[in-house]
């Protein structure tokens, strides 16, 4: 079992749906990765920061998951990170209403001794800086480095995220932030742009049409799971990712075949995590339900041919 771990934020967020809205509760992007990641019983640790207003409750809920919180900074008299968004009636795209960074705003990641040496380095949304910080701090050179990020960081550090993604590979990003990236509509041809940027493996999330996956001349496609019912989609990106890095830190095999599963386990918990608010759903998942869901993907994808 190899060891993972997860760069970024633990965070407060109030939600507001066209199915309903909560006050604040739990969120953040290394909160969705490690839940997801939990799936896959991998020794994993959040590197991450809060303020003394975050609830205990939720620190536990991660320790019970086992994952190690040493890395969660805690500041007594800081505040959490808070975001706060309204999603339109096509859940696809959302207002910021709120953006608090608070202790965010000074980050300064401490990867735990004990996981200096991980195989597996998740680095969540956060300034590139921040996330070359924590790859400065690894004694060993992992054996896969996934990175996501956003537009936002191509908007205001650009040349800080080219220089964090030639460290990496693996990146994960919308279909809109790999066009902004290279300049490029074809996501094919941005694939290849961001190829030689560095990273060996491009994911490009394509929300509710599922991801695409790019290895030098290779492609694979995952769709997403078609759902009655999306009751809040934040946190899906963080929870695919979670899931992706969580199955390749199990199996230790980070070929391209094997990468096409930990797409499809990533696709799989991530149509979990829309179901419900916040992380609730992601909380109380059986092993039992996320293989029935992986079995509902084999079916939606599996056919015979006849080629006449």
């Amino acid at each position: 079992m190899g060891k993972l771990v997860i760069v970024g934020t633990v965070a407060y967020d109030a939600i507001e749906t066209p199915f309903g809205k909560t006050d604040k509760i739990l969120g953040g992007a290394g909160t969705y990765i490690g839940l997801s990641a939990s799936n896959f019983n991998v020794d994993s640790a959040i590197v991450s920061i809060v303020g003394g207003d975050f609830e205990q409750k939720y620190l536990d809920l991660l320790s019970s998951k086992n994952i190690d919180i040493s890395g969660i900074e805690i500041v007594k008299e800081g505040k959490t990170f808070f975001w706060s968004g309204k999603y339109h009636n096509d859940m696809n795209s959302r207002d910021t209403l709120i953006t608090e960074l608070n202790t965010l705003e000074h980050f300064n990641p401490v990867v735990p001794e004990d996981y200096k040496d991980a195989e597996v380095v998740m680095l969540g949304n956060l300034h590139p800086l921040v996330q070359s910080s924590v790859l400065d701090q690894m004694t060993t050179t992992p054996k896969l480095v996934v990175l996501d990020t956003m537009n936002f960081w191509m908007d205001i550090a650009l040349e800080d995220l080219k220089n964090v993604i030639k460290r990496i590979d693996v990146i994960t990003i919308n279909d809109e932030e790999a066009r902004q990236l290279t300049g490029e509509y074809s996501l094919v041809v941005a694939a290849k742009k961001i190829h030689e940027m560095g990273p060996k493996y491009v994911v490009i999330k394509k929300g509710e049409h599922g991801a695409l996956l790019f290895h030098n001349e290779q492609m694979f496609y995952a769709p997403a799971l078609p759902l009655a019912e999306v009751f809040d989609p934040t946190g899906a990106g963080d929870t695919f990712a979670g899931g992706f890095a969580g199955y390749l830190a199990k199996t230790g095999d980070v070929s391209f075949e094997n990468m096409k599963n930990a797409v499809i386990y990533g696709s799989a918990l991530a149509s979990f995590c829309v179901e419900k608010f916040g992380t609730e759903r992601m909380e109380n998942l059986s092993h039992s339900e996320v293989q029935k869901r992986l079995m509902q993907f084999k079916h939606l994808t599996q056919f015979e041919i006849e080629l006449t």
